[in-house]
């Protein structure tokens, strides 16, 4: 019975030392993940936010170059939180390449779905919001090519076979 104790004891005092060593520092200490706006809805003094999940921040958006690309909405959702095909835009631009963030213009949701168009005029047509980071890897790889030198859309559904279209816009100038 004695022994029973003191193994019971014994693991205790193990399980308060491995805390001590590996979760508390690590529970305890706070992390800050600041949210990043993607997009915005609105112009001007009025202009806010929007996440890459949906959510409308509470801040205004400062004005910067190259401003964020616009969603066609005409005032914020009460709710504070994007729902619907305002969400899959939100979605879409959140997983945009950095490299690419100051040639984005706008986003819409048309008869395909998401559309983001460059500030040239090129139409990104992502279809849905699945896959994005494989869509927007896509068209990074278009937009690089060499032998590409205007087009009009770059249909983006089906991220292992995109297409291309037109030739009335030039590819913007590499930075």
């Amino acid at each position: 019975m004695r022994r029973r104790a003191l193994l019971v004891l014994a693991a205790l005092a193990l399980a308060a030392l491995g805390y001590q060593l590996f979760l508390r520092e690590r529970s305890l200490a706070p992390h800050l993940i600041p949210t990043r706006a993607v997009a915005e809805i609105g112009a001007g003094s009025g202009a806010v936010g929007v996440s890459g999940e949906g959510a409308v921040l509470s801040w205004r958006v400062a004005p910067r170059e190259p401003a964020l690309p616009r969603l066609a909405l005409p005032r914020p959702p009460p709710s504070g939180e994007l729902t619907g095909t305002a969400l899959q835009q939100a979605r879409v631009l959140g997983a945009a390449p950095g490299a690419l963030r100051p040639y984005l213009k706008a986003s819409r949701y048309g008869q395909g779905g998401v559309v983001v168009e460059l500030n040239s005029g090129i139409e990104l047509r992502f279809g849905d919001d699945s896959a994005a980071l494989r869509k927007w890897r896509a068209a990074a790889a278009i937009l690089a090519d060499p032998s590409v030198t205007a087009l009009d859309y770059v249909e983006l559904s089906a991220p292992a076979r995109p297409a291309i279209g037109g030739s009335g816009h030039l590819l913007p100038p590499l930075p």
